[in-house]
Order: structure tokens, then sequence, then C-alpha cells
């Protein structure tokens, strides 16, 4: 899907062949649903080739999750496009990198990260044996770092346009631009629920840090259009 992939082992006994594991599961993730592949599921669908509910198991599952999503946000996440399209990437990255961090828990592994785009989900703790630190960079400059945080098996998600633009629309209101923000980073459980409602919270503007607030076990970094930060109540004990 046009994104980076890293996967970093502490563990001793890493090996090639494991991690490998780990990029074969994403080349099949962005076969699936990519949208520049005029192949993939996604598209197929959106063609009207296949319909949803004849689609793979991983495809009906992305669009269940989808849904519920919908319905736990007021509407704000919803991959729908204003043109009729299905667009699933603001869930299925986090929901990939959760699954691809699976695999390497199901080998055993115990301290590790997995990161598709600048979304992570730690494991354990790095070669040091400190919590992983992640670096959230500066919408306005993106070779500065305005906070660093420290994970010890969190996922982390961060929503913006200042890289690819306006490809996030506020469903209620899908003709006019979301600019009173410039990013928006949730810290959650993993970097599914992670992923999924920073995508959500920055479609509703400045008021998705609120939305993260009042959301258990999540907790949020946003920068408005003027530089100035907000954060959630709990998030300072990953500072």
């Amino acid at each position: 899907m046009g994104m980076p992939v890293i996967v970093e082992a502490a563990d001793e006994f890493a090996a090639p062949e494991d991690l490998e594991k780990v990029f074969s599961y994403f080349n099949y993730v962005d076969e699936t649903f990519s949208t520049y592949k005029p192949d993939s599921e996604i598209s197929k669908i959106n063609k009207g080739l296949i319909k949803p509910e004849s689609a793979g198991k991983d495809t009906r599952e992305v669009f269940v999750l989808s849904e519920q999503t919908k319905q736990l946000t007021g509407g704000y996440f919803n991959i729908v496009t204003p043109q009729g399209s299905f667009v699933p990437s603001g869930l299925v990255k986090g929901w990939a990198i959760y699954n691809a961090a699976k695999i390497l828990e199901g080998s055993q592994y115990k301290n590790f990260y997995v990161e598709a785009g600048g979304d992570i989900q730690t494991f354990g703790h790095n070669h040091e044996g400190k919590n992983w630190s992640v670096g959230i960079k500066n919408p306005f400059d993106q070779s500065q770092i305005v906070k660093v945080v420290y994970l010890f098996g969190q996922g982390i998600a961060t929503s913006g346009t200042y890289i690819r633009g306006q490809h996030i629309y506020n469903p209620h209101k899908p003709g006019f631009a979301i600019s009173d923000i410039a990013s928006l980073t949730v810290i959650g459980p993993n970097v599914y629920e992670a992923d999924r409602f920073a995508t959500a919270a920055f479609a509703m503007g400045k008021q998705g840090i609120n939305f993260i607030e009042s959301l258990q076990d999540l907790e949020g970094y946003m920068i408005d259009k003027d530089g100035i930060a907000t954060i959630t109540s709990g998030f300072g004990k990953f500072v």
C-alpha cells in the first residue's frame, strides 16, 4: 500500500526466516486490500466484480470491523468514500500490523516491534532491556521530533494530512477539508485500536482529542494548525 515496513526483534534467537514471515504477510495484505492494484480483492469489490459478502474471510472480517468502528465513532469512521467506493485503509493498516506482530508472538518472540507507515505495535523491551522509544514528528517539520514516548506492549498510530494531504475526510461534512488540526497521535492497548480511533478522531477535528479522552485505555496527543499540542489526561505516563 505504498508504505515502508520495519521489524526489529531484540530476542537473542531472532532469525531472518521468522521476520520474513511478517513481510510475506504484509505482501498478502497489500495484494488483498490495496486500492491501487486493479486485481486486489477490494478493487474487484469496487468494480462490482464480487460482492463483499462473497469475498475472502479476511476481507469479510475487515468489513465487519469497519462497520463496528463506524457505530462506535458516531459515523466519523466510514470506509465508504463520497464517490461510493470502499477504502478500508484507515482500519486495515493497524489491523495488519497487529496480526503481523501476533505471527512473531506465536513463534515465542517476546521483545520486538512491527511498524508500517509510522504506526507501531510494540512487545516487551528493546536490546537494552528498556521500553521502546517512539518519536512523534513535528507535522510542520518532519525532521524534528516534538515528543518521545516509551512503550512496552502498546500500539501507537498517528493520523494527519501533512504527508499524504487531505486523504482523511469528515463523513458528516464530506466537502470540507479538515484544517484545524495537523496531527493526532493515539496510544492504545494495541495498534489496531490506536489506528482505527486515531483515524476517526482526526476526522472530528479539534474535538477529536476529547473523543479519545472519553475512551478507556486510549491516550492522545493532538497538534493543531497553530502548532499547539493538547494531550489527554493519562498521556503523561508514557513520556
